[in-house]
């Protein structure tokens, strides 16, 4: 088994106030200059992939399907931090870390805040920029702010001081030219992508947090417009804003911009400390960069241990060993130096002094998401935001009308005017199967419900935005008024009159409403389904595979008295055998099928009377019977929609 070091984390801010204690309010009013200092020994991160062991001579190590972070100590001041490193050598889950946003299982060591344990709520108390952006983007970069404020900032703050306070934040980004343009998606042309990543920053930054984290911010951005992004990082750093970010490769314009510089290799610290000084602990070590060579490209080239830069700044460059050092043996050459010298001893007694007399802790920490507003504000603004959203982007709606329209066209045409015979029999019959199959599968498009927002939902729920019931009611009933309800209707009103159905108001409106269902109970189900899934196709296969099932066991492509028994009990899953059951009642009783017929010649074995027809296809067509097949949807509905819920509620929100 593997062995743990213990040792502390902590950060500490100059005020010396303990965050623990403190509530968003309390960060918004202090003027504060906090100082992030971290020192996290060894640690696990074992949930990437199935591990695959090898006995070590130092114990046990991994193939690299599994990660591990080494010791790591430093010490985090007002300023711009900055962690740097090939791809793949831990920064990211080294932030996420320090950001409280990885799972705390499988890992050892503290965060201290001024001295105290770093506080369960503390991912909601600061802020954090993802390296994706998630924003609206049919919304303009006015609304995300109002957004942001009105779920972030506490009760006690006006919505007169809210305003005041987004358009103060617009002003001091820039982004006054575009404050009512779009963010953009896809399909909408928005701002540009500095303007992006800045509404991204402006979203935390509503909170005025202690600390900002920031993941790879310049990823996806030209040259110009990550400098002018760091330049903006900068500027609030000098104003005592501790600020903290990821970076793969800046070059020197934004380099030179750091305060402190963190190197990483393989989740191996090999340097940290003043990032003008790096330079020169490098060259110490027996590493000197070039002239007019970016020092960040420099670093890497070190710490990848395949450039020229390892080779001829090898300490002894006539030992041909060192010359084709392996890239272990540079990482592990690193490490050694930099845990010798003397910028880490001295770190490492400050880390002392701070936590000395300080109780520690051997448990992993609490992870705790407050929030400042009620249910019942968190669920206006949702639900405003995501109707909001449907209505800025009308294409998946005015698809599934036009869908539904032109399908309600096409059944209407192939089963236009039914007659009351033998044909019209089965004609009515195999209208209603299509119906109901039809309300199944189109109501699949739900699945991306969830899936096409799942990192805008895990940010702002792990931020503190609002709670997962809040988020799950309002895309439920946006989805089902706009996507399922209407569409329903319009199908309804076509469908019906067309084929010549039951010409009466009541069953024209059962028919409706047994329409209606059916779709809902469908969306349930893909929302079951779906909730959990990260891609669509893949949702979309497994619903795929139930509606056709349950298309089988409908009642129309196998007679449901015939089945054996050992297989009859799947009919008891089939939406569409309730939906069609309904749907058979309500039009064939009380119809004659045999009236060009004399009584006494009606050929044996015939159904006249739709109670017959009824009779011979195992439906039951009593009160009771007819509406236990509504009963039985609106049950399967609600049992779908509390698995789906409790798959969001429990999907895995860390890294």
């Amino acid at each position: 088994m593997l062995q743990f070091l213990r040792n502390t984390t902590a950060v500490e801010l100059t005020r010396h106030f303990k965050l623990k204690h403190l509530s968003t309010e309390s960060i918004r009013i202090s003027k504060h200059n906090p100082i992030f200092f971290c020192t996290i020994y060894s640690f696990n991160i074992q949930r990437f992939f199935p591990l695959k062991w090898n006995k070590c001579s130092a114990g046990f190590c991994c193939n690299a399907s599994f990660f591990f972070f080494a010791s790591r100590s430093g010490l985090m001041k007002p300023g711009l931090n900055a962690i740097m490193g090939a791809t793949g050598s831990g920064k990211s889950s080294f932030l996420d870390v320090l950001a409280a946003r990885k799972d705390p299982a499988g890992l050892s060591g503290e965060v201290l805040i001024d001295g105290a344990h770093q506080p369960p709520n503390f991912k909601c108390l600061s802020g954090y920029v993802v390296q994706d952006d998630v924003v609206m983007g049919t919304l303009t970069v006015r609304e995300n702010f109002r957004f942001s404020a009105a779920l972030r900032l506490p009760k006690s703050v006006s919505q007169k001081e809210k305003e005041e306070k987004v358009e103060k934040l617009i002003q001091e980004l820039g982004l006054g030219r575009v404050a009512d343009s779009r963010v953009g998606t896809q399909l909408i042309r928005g701002i540009s992508g500095g303007e992006r990543k800045r509404t991204n920053i402006g979203m935390e930054l509503i909170i005025d947090p202690p600390v900002l984290f920031l993941d790879e911010p310049t990823t996806g951005l030209d040259a110009s417009t990550a400098n002018s992004v760091l330049l903006l990082l900068k500027r609030m750093a000098d104003s005592g804003r501790t600020i903290i970010l990821s970076i793969h490769q800046p070059r020197y314009s934004i380099y030179r911009l750091f305060d402190s510089l963190t190197l990483l290799v393989n989740g191996k610290q090999v340097y940290h400390g003043p990032a003008q000084t790096a330079l020169e602990y490098f060259s110490d070590i027996g590493y000197t960069c070039e002239p007019h060579n970016n020092p960040a490209d420099f670093f890497l080239d070190i710490i990848n241990g395949d450039s020229t830069a390892v080779a001829l700044n090898s300490v002894n460059k006539e030992d041909p060993e060192s010359v084709t050092m392996s890239r272990q043996g540079i990482e592990d050459k690193l490490v050694e130096e930099y845990r010798s010298s003397s910028s880490f001893k001295l770190t490492k007694a400050e880390l002392e002094r701070i936590v000395q007399g300080k109780p520690t802790t051997t448990t992993a920490p609490s992870r705790t998401i407050t929030y400042n507003t009620g249910f019942l504000t968190q669920f206006r603004w949702v639900l405003k935001r995501t109707f909001r959203n449907l209505m800025l982007n009308p294409q998946t709606s005015v698809a599934q009308i036009a869908v539904t329209l032109f399908l309600a066209l096409v059944v209407g045409a192939i089963f236009f005017d039914v007659k009351e015979d033998q044909s019209g029999m089965q004609n009515r019959f195999g209208a209603l199967f299509f119906i109901t199959v039809n309300q199944c599968f189109s109501s699949l498009s739900s699945a991306e419900l969830f899936i096409a927002e799942r990192k805008l939902f895990i940010h702002e729920y792990i931020s503190g935005y609002y709670r997962v019931s809040v988020y799950f009611l309002s895309k439920i009933l946006s989805d089902i008024l706009t996507l399922r309800t209407f569409p329903a209707i319009i199908f309804s009103c076509v469908a019906y009159f067309m084929i010549g159905l039951k010409p009466t108001a009541g069953a024209f409106f059962t028919f409706m409403f047994t329409v209606t269902l059916v779709a809902y109970t469908a969306t349930a189900m893909a929302l079951a389904i779906s909730a959990d899934q990260t891609v669509v196709a893949i949702a979309n296969i497994f619903m795929t595979i139930a509606c056709v099932f349950m298309m089988i066991f409908a009642g129309l492509l196998v007679n449901l008295p015939s089945i054996v028994s050992w297989l009859s009990w799947l009919k008891y899953l089939s939406i569409p055998r309730y939906g069609l059951g309904a749907l058979q009642v309500n039009e064939f009783t009380g119809l004659n099928f045999c009236r060009g017929f004399n009584s006494s010649i009606t050929p044996p074995g015939l159904s006249c009377t739709g109670e017959e027809f009824l009779e011979e296809q195992g439906v039951d067509f009593s009160t009771w019977g007819f509406w236990q097949n509504h009963l039985a949807l609106g049950v399967m509905t609600f049992c779908f929609l509390a698995i789906a819920y409790l798959k969001l509620r429990f999907i895995r929100k860390f890294t």
